[in-house]
């Protein structure tokens, strides 16, 4: 079974908002074993909306479409949905009533524009939405199926789990899922791809997903199977092969980011952290921080983005600076030490690089790492632009620092 996503308004056209609301349904629709094949975004505009409406249903089995279905005139999808599939809608006076007593639940009066979304296409069905004023509505259409859903996202939610969720249900034939997450740091997505594909392309049953960010790559291996234990099974053949060709890159399994990984590690063995910081601006400190409870274990960091502050701060020599510059791996390792030295941490991470924008050594990082037992560099050239290199940066001193504590 698939399923097409129509996301209209026109203010989702313009760089200023996002379409989240497919990348929820798709995420619900998947875990039911159904697969999104298409997703538009529509302005506000009647004729289009309808021609897209009536190509998803050749397409698909079940259409969501999400927004207009608000009370002014640009809210047009009522009126798309009745123009694709040729037919009326009705006011009807118990939804209009349903509409009334919610805005006198929150002591407002209602506008008469209000009464256009009491409005509802021939044949459908209308799904309370005890989140906001527009109701939904299913549709069946022969085997198919059409659900008009609210445009904010709470309502959306809402009315999903009250309403839509058993209707989709129903429709698809019982399947099991089950289910593995990969999180791979250090290398890029067409790495790791040339690294896993021997193995996963062999399967179409698990399904392999591989979504990467700036060095933080997700692998996502799912089965649908008529038993749980035949689907178990499939996703644990996969992922063992999945796990052999990427050995120590894989720092988690279950979801959670680099930072909480480390944190952990650091938590498990009783140890501490400190980070020095120049080129990153904090990043490193912030991401260590985002972690709940990461007092437990995170001393604290030094922001010194110059060579006085290093020298100060850190207590890196002056002649060590004039000498190999801020970007070396003699500054690099003393600035890790200054930092484990002075918070009495036991371990110490340290950034210093070019972030640019320009220059010909942009890109040029080194990260430094302490301990009671060892101190020293790590050199990177990065070929992206300021942020990537300042995100890379973290992200590279975080998981040599969990390879050390493992």
């Amino acid at each position: 079974m698939n399923a097409e996503i129509i996301a209209v308004g026109s203010e989702l056209l313009t760089p200023t908002k996002l379409d989240t609301n497919s990348l929820w349904l798709t995420d619900q629709l998947n875990t039911l074993g159904i697969e999104v094949v298409q997703k538009t975004i529509v302005g506000d505009e009647r004729a289009r909306l309808a021609a897209v409406i009536s190509g998803a249903l050749e397409r698909s089995d079940l259409v969501l479409i999400t927004g207009g279905l608000g009370p002014t005139e640009d809210d047009v999808t009522r009126d798309a949905v009745c123009l694709a599939l040729g037919r009326c809608q009705q006011f009807r006076q118990e939804l209009c009533d349903q509409i009334a007593a919610r805005f006198a639940r929150i002591k407002r009066p209602m506008a008469e524009i209000n009464k256009r979304q009491a409005f509802l296409i021939d044949g459908a069905e209308a799904l309370p939405n005890e989140r906001g004023t527009a109701p939904g509505q299913w549709l069946a259409v022969g085997a198919k199926a059409i659900a008009l859903l609210p445009g904010p996202p709470g309502e959306l939610k809402g009315l999903w789990a009250a309403e839509v969720l058993r209707r989709v249900t129903a429709m698809v034939p019982p399947l099991h899922i089950a289910t593995a997450h990969f999180r791979v740091a250090g290398m890029g997505e067409s790495d790791l791809d040339a690294l896993i594909a021997p193995a996963y392309t062999r399967y179409t049953n698990p399904v392999t997903t591989i979504l990467a960010a700036p060095g933080d790559v997700h692998i996502h291996l799912r089965a649908r199977c008529a038993e749980q234990a035949e689907a178990e099974a499939l996703v644990t053949e996969l992922g063992a092969q999945v796990r052999e060709l990427l050995g120590d890159r894989i720092y988690s399994e279950d979801g959670a980011d680099l930072e909480t990984v480390a944190g952990r590690l650091l938590r498990a063995r009783g140890e501490s952290l400190s980070v020095a910081e120049s080129m990153t601006g904090g990043m490193l400190g912030q991401r260590i921080t985002s972690v709940p409870n990461s007092s437990d274990y995170f001393r604290g960091g030094f922001l010194t983005y110059t060579n006085e502050m290093k020298h100060s701060l850190l207590g890196v020599p002056e002649a060590m600076l004039a000498q190999y510059t801020a970007v070396s791996e003699q500054v690099a390792i003393a600035m890790a030490q200054g930092a484990r030295e002075r918070t009495r941490s036991t371990w110490a991470l340290s950034v210093t690089g070019y972030a640019g924008p320009a220059g010909e050594n942009v890109g040029n990082v080194y990260l430094g790492i302490a301990s009671p037992t060892m101190a020293e560099a790590r050199h990177i050239q990065f070929g992206f632009d300021r942020n990537r290199i300042r995100n890379m940066s973290a992200t590279t001193a975080l998981d040599w620092l969990r390879k050390h504590l493992k």
